[in-house]
């Protein structure tokens, strides 16, 4: 009986401290040296479902994929863009390493909302299950719940 309240107690507190607002870019380099974007701004319904991928270095902002007609993106970059659920889109660089400046930033945009992450080329986190997992805040309660009750039994 003690055992389970006090999990029920950490797992209580845990969700109080779980953020608000989740992590609305990520990136992450694939297997293949590919760069890999993971756009996860919910769309409103009422705007038109238009994405666009660009990168800024400085003043310079080019538009690497979008599927707005009235931009047109960079011929350099060879990207493909699948559409994620339950929302977002992600978009895979091709061959990245030769064409984004050392320090830069991705942004996203979506139904007109913009999401920025800073990126050190040499410093990218590898996709992998394991490695999104511990990106992840669930993951850590998760840890940590399960840490508790076996220094409790």
């Amino acid at each position: 009986m003690l055992k389970s309240l006090f999990v029920y107690g950490v797992l209580g507190v845990s969700v109080l401290l779980i953020p608000a607002k989740s992590n609305k870019i990520s990136v992450c380099i694939e297997d293949e040296k590919d760069l890999r974007v993971d756009c996860l701004i919910k769309p409103e319904p009422s705007k038109s479902n238009t994405f666009q991928f660009s990168w800024s270095s400085g003043s310079k902002e080019s538009v690497i994929t979008t599927n707005d007609s009235r931009l047109s993106p960079d011929a350099d970059f060879k990207t493909t863009v699948k559409e994620l659920t339950p929302h977002g889109y992600r978009m895979t660089l091709t061959n990245f390493t030769d064409k984004l400046p050392r320090n830069s930033s991705l942004l996203c945009k979506l139904s007109g909302k913009t999401a920025r992450v800073v990126v050190v080329n040499d410093k990218l986190p590898k996709c992998s299950a394991g490695n999104v997992f511990l990106r992840s805040p669930i993951s850590w309660i998760f840890c940590l719940l399960l840490f508790f009750y076996q220094t409790q039994s």
